[in-house]
């Protein structure tokens, strides 16, 4: 099976260490962000988990740990992005995320890395030419290191709109042509363009819009095939794989303006202030009147093909 570990909140950034006891301790339990009360417990166990899937914005917290790692497959999506603090509070300079970006790809391989630029959105200070010209420019570090690259267009999500009024759509044309710019970009770079959550109207100019986490992208990690069990995806858009992740909402520190998982910073902080780096919940610990649900974990790995990507 695959755990996932960044639709709700940065864990590499911030809760390294506890990610590192759970891996321990061979187990984690995740509060479901619906019914609290509702709490489902993973084994960690590379007998049953045959990967784990990151998203974050630094992950350099986690580089001293990739021995405790190695057991597992891993995949590592990392968001590199031109804002500044205006728009990123507590995120590391696209610089250091670079480094960071080149160093687990060493560890790795690049067939367990995908840089993900997104989301887009402009304004008087990132216009359309800041961002190919930024784009261009790390395209260019990240060459060999990656062949993958997603990008998506800012979402007006209620929280976005609350947490970054002034943000607004990006019109169709202008997402046609930073589009169509990209791919062209990236393929210059050995990178394949994901849109994600996008439609397929980047599909025209070569992009791939079938989704970026999808089962492929982790057989590509894994070198081998996976017999996932089929079930129906949680976004219409895609057919990505984005169950069982083992994070909260309202807990990402970085304080990005576009967040749509956070309420706000101040819930933020309250929710900080309950981590305990030793518990099995990421954030709090057990209650009395938790139900408690085991989840049903085997290996997806079937082993009928050793795949094998340029």
């Amino acid at each position: 099976m695959i755990i996932q570990t960044g639709m709700r909140t940065d864990i590499p950034a911030f809760y390294s260490e506890w990610l590192c006891n759970r891996i321990k301790e061979g187990y984690v339990m995740v509060r479901n962000p619906y019914q609290p009360q509702q709490v489902t417990r993973y084994t960690f166990s590379p007998s049953v988990v045959d990967l784990i899937a990151f998203c974050s914005k630094n992950p350099a917290p986690m580089l001293s740990h990739m021995d405790l790692l190695k057991t597992y497959g891993m995949y590592w999506f990392v968001t590199i992005t031109p804002y500044g603090k205006e728009i990123e509070p507590l995120v590391p300079d696209v610089e250091a995320v670079i480094d960071t970006f080149r160093q687990l790809a060493e560890i790795t391989g690049p067939d367990s890395m995908g840089w993900r630029y997104d989301p887009i959105f402009l304004n008087e200070t990132y216009t359309p030419e800041v961002h190919i010209q930024k784009f261009t420019q790390i395209a260019q570090a990240l060459e060999g290191y990656t062949h993958t690259c997603v990008i998506s267009f800012i979402d007006l999500y209620q929280k976005v709109r609350r947490n970054f009024p002034e943000a607004q759509a990006v019109p169709k044309e202008k997402r046609l042509s930073l589009g169509k710019t990209m791919i062209q970009i990236a393929a210059a770079h050995g990178m394949k363009v994901y849109p994600c959550g996008e439609g397929t109207e980047l599909a025209c100019y070569g992009a791939d819009c079938n989704g970026c986490m999808t089962q492929e992208t982790y057989e590509k990690a894994l070198h081998t095939t996976l017999d996932i069990p089929k079930k129906q995806p949680l976004r219409k858009e895609c057919a990505c794989f984005m169950g069982n992740d083992i994070g909260a909402y309202n807990t990402c520190l970085h304080g990005c303006k576009y967040c749509y998982a956070n309420y706000d910073t101040k819930t933020v902080r309250q929710n900080y202030a309950l981590h305990d780096p030793k518990s099995p919940f990421l954030i709090g610990n057990l209650k009395a009147d938790d139900k408690i649900h085991q989840a049903d974990q085997k290996s997806w790995i079937d082993g009928q093909l050793v795949l094998k990507f340029d």
